[in-house]
């Protein structure tokens, strides 16, 4: 239960302000047909999610656990640095809606915007950390939706609200603990 809630809590406060929430509200702005949009962020990061959590406990097969450890408390740092970073949707990254449909434009653009995204890295990293597969792909996926589905209903309402400063520096000491707690072996 431990790896569900903190990848919940980790990838939610990672996405805000993160480019595939700035997708969520472009694609809710163009297409305005929320449902569609909201399946397509599911199967989306479930698809990525998996394949990233999958990664993550072939890695703890190969690797030691004191190199694990290293490499786990390192990549927690490094992912509180990136926090700090923000994010930019390219324009050209927007999907073309008429190709594909709602659905499948949400789902194609989702899944390519969340290749070595910062969620993605710290998926690969909490399976490795947890060792929880379905647990940490739960947690990644709901953290997502968490994030970006009230974004498809509300969209520039929400974002008047949430300073994103406070939340990037929330998510950036987050990884920094776990990093800190990785390298000095806590819980292992």
């Amino acid at each position: 239960m431990e790896a569900f809630l903190v990848s919940t809590g980790i990838v939610a406060l990672a996405e805000i302000g993160d480019k595939t929430q700035l997708l969520a509200l472009c694609l809710a702005a163009r297409f305005r047909k929320p449902w569609p949009i909201v399946w397509g962020i599911l199967i989306a990061t479930l698809a990525n999610h998996g394949l990233a959590a999958a990664v993550g406990q072939w890695v703890t097969v190969y690797v030691g656990p004191d190199v694990m450890r290293w490499i786990l408390g390192l990549s927690f740092i490094a992912m509180a640095l990136w926090m700090l970073v923000p994010d930019e949707l390219d324009a050209d990254a927007a999907p073309v809606g008429r190709t594909l449909g709602v659905f499948g434009a949400t789902l194609v653009a989702f899944f390519l915007a969340e290749m070595g995204d910062k969620t993605q890295v710290a998926t690969v990293a909490l399976a490795a950390q947890f060792g929880s597969y379905f647990w940490v792909v739960a947690g990644t996926t709901l953290g997502m939706l968490l994030a970006n589905v009230p974004v498809v209903f509300f969209g520039d309402r929400i974002t008047a609200w949430i300073p994103t400063r406070v939340v990037h520096g929330t998510a950036a000491a987050t990884f920094i603990v776990l990093g800190v707690l990785a390298l000095i072996g806590f819980g292992q």
